[in-house]
């Protein structure tokens, strides 16, 4: 189903993505956070939902399309080293900084925080081209507003 879209963002040169693309490839790199601990959490899903409605101004249909979508084209795309690299070459440093917040969200949207999702969070942030204290003052935000 989404064959074409991951050769486009995995080829050598890729193009930058259209608005809509960049939301799929986001929402499936939070989807793919959040199913790394192999326990796809509700509170996961739900924080999804939010993060996607706000960042995107989506009505509930609209943000339940793009996660649905994100959730195959979660499971159909290469590796996260691939994928990460991928969105990286697209997506302006400012919008990567911010998807390193969101993903601190999924991280601790069901209060543990989760060896496997550290990890991930190690790996994937420098990926995205975010350094190591830009990604520590994100997940410190996170923890400021959930108190």
């Amino acid at each position: 189903m989404f064959g074409d879209f991951l050769k486009r963002l995995t080829a050598p040169d890729p193009a930058p993505l259209s608005d809509p693309d960049a939301r799929l490839a986001l929402a499936a790199l939070l989807v793919r956070l959040a199913k790394t601990d192999g326990d796809y959490a509700e509170a996961e899903i739900d924080r999804i939902d939010r993060l996607l409605t706000t960042r995107y101004g989506l009505t509930p249909f609209e943000t339940a399309k793009l996660r649905g979508d994100a959730e195959i084209l979660e499971s159909e795309a290469p590796d996260t080293v691939r994928f990460t690299r991928a969105i990286k070459d697209v997506v302006a440093y400012e919008d990567r900084e911010q998807v390193v917040e969101s993903l601190w969200e999924i991280v601790l949207a069901d209060g543990v925080r989760d060896d496997h999702e550290n990890a991930l969070m190690r790996m994937v942030a420098p990926m995205l081209g975010v350094n190591d204290r830009d990604s520590n003052l994100a997940r410190q935000r996170v923890e400021a507003r959930r108190g």
